[in-house]
């Protein structure tokens, strides 16, 4: 028996889900191609692409096959790739001087690729962990990760990475002050037009392993990072970290990691209205892909549909490494 009161059977809602085609015609929002970013794993070597276990599919490619990956990318309509160097025990130290080395991997695999694919963005990582002993984003002294020291390092590390040819700098360090030191010295060394996309909110999460196996930082790194990232119960201070890179010359945000904090992405979005990106880590990516492979979800759909949840939650763009897969799917 249909109700007697209310606006049924006025207001069916399923009106509009009957068909594809009526889906798609009042879909809220849209996945492109244009909304990704593909991040890649460069290591030492010629002619290697080494797979991780702990991200199936995702693998290390020495310069020359990172290469043959900004080519796929651009290919695809990928506007962006982002390099992170996976550095051996040897090649970290104290003073982590390999990060502002003007040939360390990024470096080289920056020249390599605007140089072979220039219409492609390169986006590039600041940090010291990849070149750390102790696998922190910072310099420790007397156990303690310091700041402004940090800070000076930091800038070398950018400075070296702009001449190198970048577009996209992307500080993920959540040192203070930062932004605004990158900005200064990037402006007077005349390098204008480089992008800033500020790691702003960046929380101290369980969900870094897999990319710490990627980088190889596992064994690295001493105590954990919770003193510089973001604690999991705080938002409020996301809206003070995001304000302030802004004001310190920021050109666009990153909620990181992603899914787990989409009420962040929502709220820095209506807030500021400045670019916001999230980055998909690759905890994320691992579960998918690990339930995807065991059969327990379509991995397609569950791909699509977690990618969908960051444009729903106000995402400009998200840092995936279902990037390739899902340019691939919206082009079917």
């Amino acid at each position: 028996m249909r109700p007697t009161i209310g606006p049924f059977p006025v207001t069916r809602l399923r009106r509009t889900r009957r068909t594809p085609g009526l889906r798609a015609l009042v879909a809220e929002n849209t996945l492109s191609v244009g909304d990704l970013i593909w991040p890649v794993f460069v290591r030492s070597g010629d002619n290697i692409e080494e797979p991780i276990p702990s991200m199936p599919g995702v693998v290390r490619r020495s310069v020359d096959r990172v290469v043959e990956a900004a080519r796929e990318a651009a290919d695809l309509g990928i506007p962006a790739i982002c390099l992170f160097p996976y550095t051996d025990a040897a090649g970290r130290t104290a003073d982590c001087a390999e990060a502002w080395n003007p040939d360390n991997l990024s470096n080289r695999a920056t020249r390599a690729i605007k140089s072979a694919v220039p219409q492609i963005a390169v986006m590039t990582d600041v940090a010291l962990d990849p070149y750390s002993d102790t696998g922190h984003d910072g310099f420790v002294r007397n156990g303690d990760i310091v700041n402004d020291e940090t800070v000076e390092a930091l800038v070398k590390q950018a400075l070296a990475q702009a001449e190198a040819g970048v577009d996209i700098i992307g500080p993920s360090d959540m040192m203070d002050g930062r932004i605004g030191a990158i900005r200064t010295a990037l402006e007077d060394a005349g390098h204008n037009d480089i992008v800033l996309l500020s790691y702003a909110a960046k929380y101290a999460s369980a969900f870094y392993g897999p990319f710490r196996d990627a980088v190889g930082a596992s064994g690295a790194l001493k105590g954990d990072k919770r003193t510089y990232q973001m604690d999991a119960a705080n938002a409020d201070e996301a809206m003070r970290l995001i304000e302030r890179d802004l004001s310190e010359g920021a050109d666009m945000v990153m909620v990181k990691p992603g899914m787990p904090y989409l009420d962040i992405c929502r709220r820095a979005k209506d807030m500021f209205g400045a670019p916001t990106l999230a980055y998909q880590v690759s905890g994320e990516y691992a579960m998918i892909m690990a339930a995807a492979q065991n059969g327990w979800i379509d991995g397609d759909r569950a791909m699509a549909e977690s990618l969908m949840a960051f444009k729903r939650a106000g995402c400009d763009g998200i840092l995936t490494y279902f990037a390739p897969a899902m340019a691939r799917l919206l082009s079917a």
